[in-house]
């Protein structure tokens, strides 16, 4: 495998540089004193500032393979750009390349349907909402994706889903609008083709948020649904 990077990477790692030095790193303390001072559930105006910098200088999804939504990278072109991004807690975000947003999309780009695209995917490809990915249980290990407990049922044409989900990241953020969800929806098949993804808005009636006391470096949420549905 060859690890040099191409011209087009290079590029991208000089602009990305550029970009952190003259706008990321001397933003650090203005994003710790917003959120000492504020509200610390919602945005802060600094980072709205660094994305709208961002994406007006074209380094926006860089993450995304898919070149006509994103910057057409295979992981090992991205990686290096991750690498830069990541010297500062605020530096992915600012480019629209932080978790759970990245896989969340990927997921929606390669299964949504047109209207779930419509819905989800591009506000957040416009970094207009945020999204979360409801899977780790409090009773179970839950690094082993197949010992997912809580259960999604079909009934008719809509979803039924019971149980608990907690270390569900970014749901207390008030631009999160939808949680995917894994679910145990066929017991009965082999073990590692039990389990569903079901797209589900925050505001469906039955899910309820609570608020985890402490989850380093800040307070976070466990998310716990009852007999919600879902289309």
């Amino acid at each position: 495998m060859d690890f040099a990077y191409s011209p087009k990477v290079q590029e991208l790692r000089e602009r990305v540089t550029a970009f952190m030095d003259a706008y990321v790193y001397p933003a650090e303390p203005v994003f710790e004193r917003q959120v000492s001072e504020g509200d610390r559930w919602q945005p802060t105006a600094i980072m709205e500032e660094l994305k709208a910098k961002a994406k007006a200088e074209g380094l926006w999804n860089l993450f995304l393979p898919e070149s006509e939504l994103g910057a057409g990278l295979s992981n090992l072109e991205y990686a290096p750009l991750a690498e830069i991004m990541g010297r500062s807690l605020l530096g992915p975000e600012p480019f629209n390349c932080s978790a759970p947003d990245t896989g969340n999309m990927e997921v929606l780009v390669r299964y949504a349907n047109e209207e779930q695209k419509q819905r989800w995917l591009e506000p957040l490809l416009r970094g207009e909402i945020r999204s979360a990915f409801a899977m780790t249980e409090p009773d179970v290990a839950s690094s082993d994706a197949t010992n997912m407990a809580a259960r999604a049922e079909r009934q008719g044409d809509e979803w039924v889903i019971n149980g608990k989900k907690w270390w569900t990241s970014g749901a207390c953020d008030p631009r999160c609008k939808i949680l995917i969800f894994m679910g145990l929806s066929n017991p009965d098949a082999p073990r590692h083709q039990q389990h569903s993804m079901i797209l589900v808005p925050v505001d469906t009636p039955g899910v309820a948020g609570i608020r985890l006391r402490r989850c380093a470096p800040r307070p976070c949420r466990s998310a716990v649904r009852q007999c919600a549905r879902a289309l």
